[in-house]
């Protein structure tokens, strides 16, 4: 910011501009500026007492008395109006028409002479800067971005972390189907989604479940990856390091380098895979509450540094990439569908399973245990199989997985391994009962950091009991949201088989997932 923009910034309280401290004056004097003005005027009527013009003295101080307390009230009622109808007149009129060194700045990002992206310190006001790139934006694409919420969320607290270049905030329904009946307890489970029905049919699956006593469920997997390759000069060299990695003996001294790096992290395996001099390897470990994919790197960055002085002619590929993220192998694997993650699974592994009895499927799910056992077969295993899925024997895991990691803040991308799943259905007691289960072998969740902080994510994490970090069992919470997600999943496999079915699926979705709004693209226009 120029000399003449800071000029004009610290004089706009004159003609009764907004400062970086306050809103807009109907008055041009504010109440700070009102005590010193007072300050001056006494200390002049402190000097003509002194110089003993006390007639002149009465007259005046009579007069200052009216003006000064008068405009000190009078700016006093003013900050009152102002604190109670500040934030509704925000909300009607941008601040970046009346002020005249906004309106530069505006010019500025457009013309690039100031980038967007430093506008947070530039304006030392992380909302401000948001409505003056909103405004830029404005000016470049005629889009004013009209429908896209600016109020409601902290951008102060979450500036430099979860999204850069801020322009407004997303609202997203959230539903709140229960409860679901698992491991003896009942919990609301949070879903945000735009798909009408999906709520409704889960909330069905949880009915169908607790009706028939429950839901079990079981964790057999629980660990985080992160993978990185090197190279030596031959192949004969690289299966000499993997040797070395592989063998018991070594692990407990490369356990306790990479176990130094964080309190969450604790190395579980170091599995390789050999390509010619490459050698890529895939550290496994513990991170409690955490997701825990960037407390790895500094752990792997450890055990690199030990191996760089016991191998001293291997060579880390983009060595200056791994100082933050040393993961460049692909072989851990995110946000990709990798037959690793559905073999060996990451993440929490689970499985959770259900007994429901043959009135329930008749009653409440509208079909009979024959023909969901057939169903799953030929939909679920069969029809999955010809399509080459990997991972994708389910119904519609994804979908339940994806609307519970925003409802509870989690990283949306990793959906693709967490929702890898496979749906079992079989006849028990001559048909009289059916046996469905799930298993989920790489579901990514975490209840502290990233997006679990925010405000919205955090109240439903509350409402499931699993907000932060355990502090009795840690762990314990980023566990049982995994398993609370398998239930619901499971929940929802049942009743979309269920309406599969019976044919009801296409009813209900002309029904209730058609929008009856066709004015909305208008109004965005």
């Amino acid at each position: 910011m120029g000399v003449r923009r800071k000029i004009l910034w610290r004089l706009s309280f004159l003609v009764g501009a907004p400062n970086r401290r306050s809103q807009p004056l109907a008055f041009p004097l504010s109440v700070r500026h009102t005590k010193l003005l007072l300050s001056i005027l006494t200390l002049v009527a402190s000097l003509l007492y002194l110089l003993g013009l006390k007639e002149t003295l009465t007259v005046i101080a009579s007069l200052l008395y009216c003006v000064c307390f008068s405009s000190f009230f009078l700016a006093k009622f003013i900050a009152f109006l102002r604190g109670k109808r500040g934030k509704k007149s925000r909300s009607r009129v941008s601040p970046l028409e009346t002020i005249l060194t906004d309106d530069e700045i505006v010019a500025s990002v457009v013309s690039g002479e100031t980038p967007s992206e430093e506008l947070e310190s530039a304006t030392g006001d992380s909302e401000r800067a948001v409505m003056i790139r909103r405004e830029a934006i404005r000016r470049v694409t005629g889009k004013g971005l009209v429908g896209l919420p600016l109020h409601g969320f902290d951008y102060a607290s979450s500036s430099g972390r979860f999204c850069e270049l801020k322009v407004g905030c997303l609202q997203l329904p959230v539903g709140v189907p229960g409860p679901l009946l698992l491991d003896g307890s009942q919990y609301y489970v949070p879903m945000a989604t735009t798909e009408g029905c999906l709520v409704a049919s889960v909330s069905r699956g949880f009915k169908a479940i607790a009706l028939s006593g429950g839901a079990s469920s079981v964790i057999f997997g629980d660990g985080i990856t992160r993978a990185l390759v090197v190279r030596l000069p031959s192949a004969a060299r690289a299966a000499e390091l993997q040797a070395f990695l592989e063998n018991p003996d070594n692990l407990e001294t490369l356990t306790e380098l990479f176990n130094r790096s964080s309190r969450f992290a604790r190395l579980q395996t170091i599995r390789c895979a050999l390509a010619g001099r490459n050698l890529y390897m895939r550290f496994r470990c513990s991170t409690q509450d955490d997701v825990g994919m960037n407390i790895i790197s500094e752990g792997v960055k450890h055990v690199l540094d030990y191996l760089l002085n016991n191998f001293n002619d291997m060579e880390v590929i983009s060595t200056s990439s791994l100082v933050l993220f040393p993961y460049l192998g692909n072989l851990c694997s995110e946000n990709k569908p990798v037959a690793v993650n559905w073999i060996e699974g990451r993440g929490k592994s689970v499985a959770c399973e259900a007994i429901i009895k043959e009135e329930v499927v008749e009653k409440v799910l509208k079909t009979n245990i024959p023909a969901l056992v057939e169903l799953n077969k030929i939909k679920n295993l069969v029809g999955s199989a010809l399509a080459g899925s990997l991972g994708g024997f389910n119904a519609q895991a994804s979908n339940i997985t994806s609307a519970i990691f925003i409802a509870t803040g989690q990283d949306p991308a990793t959906n693709v391994e967490s929702s890898q799943c496979i749906t079992m259905i079989e006849a028990l007691n001559d048909g009289k009962e059916l046996h469905v289960s799930v298993t989920l072998p790489s579901i990514e969740v975490g209840t502290v950091g990233r997006g679990t902080e925010l405000a919205p994510q955090a109240a439903c994490l509350d409402l499931l009991g699993v907000q932060g970090e355990s502090l009795e069992s840690p762990g314990a919470n980023a566990r049982r949201l995994a398993t609370i997600i398998a239930g619901t999943v499971l929940a929802g496999e049942l009743s979309l088989l269920s309406a599969l079915a019976a044919g009801h699926l296409v009813q209900s979705h002309m029904k209730y997932n058609r929008s009856s709004n066709t004015n909305i693209g208008h109004q965005i226009k």
